[in-house]
């Protein structure tokens, strides 16, 4: 029962572009957990995942968004994303391999103080639209007794809608390539479950700003106990996770220089997993609130992930 293989490689889009924004593709709460874990079963995995997030930078913090230097911003954000995946029944270096899309639609809030040729003034904005889409053409898992390793590289391409001088948008223009690695160790008995996932982000630039986003480094660890619930398992966990920029924004639009942003956190995870021979249905319920940001927006992020595995 423990260790479905289910899997939410994952996109999500926010107000700008990466350390351009104060954001990245890659959010706190992608991978972490046993809904994560690289699929090891043949078949279809639908995921249907509700993002929300509020967060803000600061009255005195200034970020670079959309070729804007913003003061003070805050934004909202929820997005509703549909994910679906298939493992194939050859395996590939001993490895269970899937490939996958996921593609959000978001509503997204943002004020700040903007810098304009008149002067300073108070910018809010409110946009809805698709965001980027993100590709899996490689997802691989291994399953060696209570352990799985997993190897993946997601790709975000930028069809989303952008637009320079605007706060608030969908997509954020430009590519990322995000190679993945992690490990996680489930005992059938105890129903102790832990995972360790880590990747590297590396951003094209953006071609409307000429402003190219640093590279990140991000490592996401959780725990949880599953405990037995009517035809199922009760999942309670706890998630940490850390982010940083490990190299300079860069072009001909660096607007606040060397600007490295950094992000970690710590909250809770609620589950439930029901399996059913072959099918398996999970539900995961995170808040993951940021405990300390540099050059980023800080704020809550709350997840509800589904996944139906046939």
């Amino acid at each position: 029962m423990v260790g479905l293989g289910v899997v939410s490689w994952m996109l999500a889009p926010m107000i700008a572009a990466a350390s351009e924004g104060g954001s990245s593709h890659y959010l706190p709460g992608a991978v972490a957990t046993l809904i994560d874990l690289a699929p090891t079963q043949p078949g279809w995995v639908i995921e249907p995942i509700y993002l929300h997030y509020q967060g803000d930078a600061g009255t005195k913090k200034e970020l670079p968004v959309a070729g804007l230097k913003a003061l003070g911003l805050e934004a909202n954000l929820d997005a509703l994303l549909l994910g679906g995946f298939y493992t194939f029944d050859q395996k590939v270096l001993g490895a269970y391999y899937s490939v996958g899309a996921m593609l959000p639609y978001t509503w997204i809030t943002a004020k700040a103080t903007v810098e304009t040729v008149i002067g300073d003034r108070q910018v809010r904005d409110t946009e809805a639209g698709f965001g980027d889409l993100t590709l899996i053409p490689v997802m691989l898992g291994w399953k060696e007794g209570s352990w799985q390793y997993d190897l993946a590289l997601t790709v975000y391409a930028p069809t989303g809608e952008y637009e320079v001088g605007r706060l608030a948008n969908p997509g954020l223009n430009y590519w990322s390539i995000n190679p993945i690695a992690g490990v996680a160790y489930s005992n059938p008995t105890t129903g102790f479950n832990a995972a360790l996932h880590g990747g590297v982000m590396f951003n094209t630039k953006n071609p409307d700003t000429d402003y190219r986003s640093g590279t990140l480094v991000h490592l996401e660890g959780s725990l949880q106990q599953l405990l037995p619930a009517g035809k199922g398992f009760l999942s309670l966990g706890l998630e940490g996770f850390w982010v940083e920029q490990v190299t300079a924004d860069s072009g001909q639009r660096p607007i606040l220089g060397d600007f490295k942003g950094r992000t970690a956190g710590l909250g809770p995870v609620l589950g439930y997993l029901l399996p059913m021979g072959k099918q398996n249905f999970v539900a995961e319920l995170r808040w993951l609130p940021e405990l300390e940001t540099k050059n980023r927006l800080e704020g809550d992020y709350i997840w509800l992930k589904l996944v139906y595995q046939f």
